[in-house]
C-alpha cells in the first residue's frame, strides 16, 4: 500500500531533471537581465519576477523583457 502513495524513482528523476533545467534557464535569464541595457529599477523588477515566478517569469522575460523576442 505504501508503494501506491509514493512516487516512483523514475518520476522523481524526471521531476529533478525538469527542476534543474528550469533552474539553469532562470540563472541564464538573470545573467542576461544583468547584462542588458535596461535601467537599474527595470533590472531589479525583472529579476524579482524571474525569482518569484521561476517558469512563468522566465517565459514572460523572454518575450517581453528588455531586448525580448517579438512574436
Amino acid at each position: 500500500m505504501l508503494d501506491d502513495a509514493c512516487a516512483s524513482k523514475g518520476e522523481i528523476e524526471m521531476y529533478s531533471i525538469i527542476g534543474f533545467l528550469i533552474l539553469a534557464l532562470d540563472i541564464f535569464a538573470i545573467v542576461r537581465i544583468i547584462q542588458s541595457s535596461a535601467s537599474g529599477t527595470e533590472k531589479i523588477l525583472w529579476i524579482l519576477c524571474v525569482l518569484i515566478f521561476p517558469l512563468a517569469g522566465m517565459i514572460i522575460w523572454f518575450f517581453a523583457g528588455p531586448g525580448g523576442k517579438r512574436i
